[in-house]
């Protein structure tokens, strides 16, 4: 895990973390990622999911059978010609 010092620069593989009220709060410094967790390793290690997940190395898209079970048409599981909401950036 990266350190970080108080010079103001961003290091590779920077983390921040910190605490507010009961809960933990991690952050990746390059992606932007950033969790919370009851506890610090519950928030590093749902930082390190999130962060696979942003950077494509895990996850999948869902099959046109999980997509009916979930109530939804196939056909109607499109992206379109909009840009994602500001809360995805």
């Amino acid at each position: 895990m990266a350190s970080s010092t108080q010079d103001g620069e961003i290091h590779d593989g920077e983390i921040r973390l910190w605490q507010e009220d009961d809960w933990w709060i991690a952050k990746d410094v390059e992606t932007g990622v950033t969790t919370q967790g009851e506890s610090r390793e519950a928030a590093l290690e749902n930082l390190d999911d999130a962060v696979a997940l942003h950077t494509g190395e895990c996850g999948r898209a869902p099959s046109d059978d999980e997509l009916r079970e979930a109530g939804i048409d196939p056909a109607d599981n499109v992206t379109g010609d909009q840009d994602p909401p500001d809360v995805l950036d």
